[in-house]
This record gives C-alpha cells, structure tokens and sequence, in this order.
C-alpha cells in the first residue's frame, strides 16, 4: 500500500490497522428470505421427488434422475449447513442448486422435442395459461413478502 500523501507514521498505523482488521459479524437473515427460503425448498424437494414418478419409454430411469439425486443432496446439505450455522456452506450449496435448476430450465427450453417448445408452437393458449399461473404465484408470493417487511402501525397511546 502506497500513500505517499500520509506522513510515515500514519501510513504504518493504516497497515497494522488493516491487518488487524476483523471480519464483519455474520449478517442474520430476514423474515422475508427464511419465509421465501422455505417456499423455494419446499417446491423443489417436490419437483425432485416428483420427477422420479417420470420414466423413460421402457419405464426405466436415465441420467436427469441422477441430476434429481444431486438437486436432493444438496438442498439436504443446504438445509443442513444452515440449521448447523454454516453459512457460507449453505450458501454455495443453495447457490449450486439454483444453477442447477437455471440449467434444467435451459436444458428444457432448448431442447425442441421437449413439451414446452411443443407447446409454443402448437398450444399457445396452454402455454399462455401455465405462464399466466407461475407470474400469478410468483406475484402471490412477492405480494405475501411486502406484507411481512411493513411494519405494524400502532394507534396512538399503545406502546411498542
């Protein structure tokens, strides 16, 4: 580090000071994140459950069931690592999980003999509808979150 505005003196006090620097406290989190957390876990232990009652044409499994048993074990740990307070654990687990889903979702999408570029071609009034439900959820959800975060207003003469 290069000051050469500060006299000698203060540039050492700057750099023992900054190398004793200690981390910042952990942040807690909101009501809001746990609320949405448990919303988003809830779906896709769902999703991933469900998917496995989903079989090839001989009625065996392939290897998207595979994906569905890493999505499993690493929400578990997740879920795991935040009920131990590991929170950087549980952050690149669930990060590693909302990838994962992101690349599903592209997977799906871009894959043309799948069911919804099918239907964006030859269903668009179902296609229309299932977004219409997932933006009415979504918006739901977010409407339910904005709640939580006002705080209550009090009448006057009641105290906090």
């Amino acid at each position: 580090m290069d000051l050469p505005h500060l006299p000698a003196r203060h540039r050492r006090r700057l750099r023992l000071n900054l190398r004793r620097r200690e981390p910042a406290p952990p942040q807690q989190s909101s009501a809001a994140h746990k609320i949405l957390g448990r919303i988003w876990a809830v779906a896709m232990y769902v999703v991933v459950l469900t998917s496995f009652g989903i079989r090839t044409i001989d009625g065996g499994f392939n290897w998207l069931h595979a994906l569905s048993v890493l999505t499993f074990c690493t929400l578990t740990m997740g879920l795991w690592s935040v009920r131990r307070d590991n929170i950087r654990a549980h952050q690149r687990f669930m990060t590693g999980s909302y990838f994962g889903l992101i690349g599903a979702f592209i997977g799906v999408v871009a894959v043309p003999d799948r069911r919804l570029p099918q239907m964006a071609i030859h269903d668009l009034a179902g296609l229309t509808l299932w977004v219409a439900a997932l933006a009415l959820t979504a918006g739901l959800t977010v409407a339910g979150l904005m709640q939580l975060r006002r705080k209550p207003v009090l009448s006057p003469g009641t105290r906090k």
